[in-house]
């Protein structure tokens, strides 16, 4: 059955409010999602597995190579006294070792001049390292800034 003048009008109409709005959804999608979390870590690490999906948990989108996180750690300019088992790289900022979610989203909105933020060694309680095999024990640890000169400063404490 043939349309309408009226019916093929309507639907150019909707078609064409429907591809004016195409480039508005398509940005608030991207504006939704947050920059990509590569993370360089050793194949056979659990707690590094666990970390990743900590991250994941949390909202962040995150890419794993399986490489080991040596190479990564040097060309990124960690110094090596802030090392861990792993290291990410995010929206221009490097992450050492078992950083909370919440601390990675607090840098990325809050920009600061820095290379980025480490955990170092790896902290019983803190993301990865809170498995059921440590029995609920929780020790402090520090998320340290990490300047561009090499410098480091507290970004937040857990107790």
């Amino acid at each position: 059955m043939p349309t309408t003048s009226t019916e093929s009008r309507r639907q150019m109409l909707l078609c064409g409010v429907a591809l004016a709005m195409l480039p508005r959804f398509a940005w608030a999608q991207a504006a939704s999602q947050s920059p990509m979390v590569t993370v360089w870590k050793d194949p056979n690490c659990g707690c590094c597995k666990l970390w990743v999906e900590h991250l994941r948990a949390n909202g962040l989108s995150v890419q794993v190579r399986d490489t080991g996180n040596i190479g990564a750690r040097r060309r990124l300019g960690v110094p090596s006294g802030l090392a861990s088992c792993h290291t990410a790289e995010v929206a221009g900022y490097v992450v050492e070792g078992h950083v909370p979610a919440r601390e990675i989203q607090r840098l990325l909105k809050e920009k600061p001049d820095a290379l980025g933020l480490a955990v170092p060694a790896m902290p019983i309680g803190s993301p990865g390292m809170d498995g059921p095999v440590y029995g609920g024990r929780k020790d402090a640890y520090e998320v340290l800034l990490m300047t561009k000169d090499g410098g480091t400063r507290v970004y937040q404490r857990y107790p």
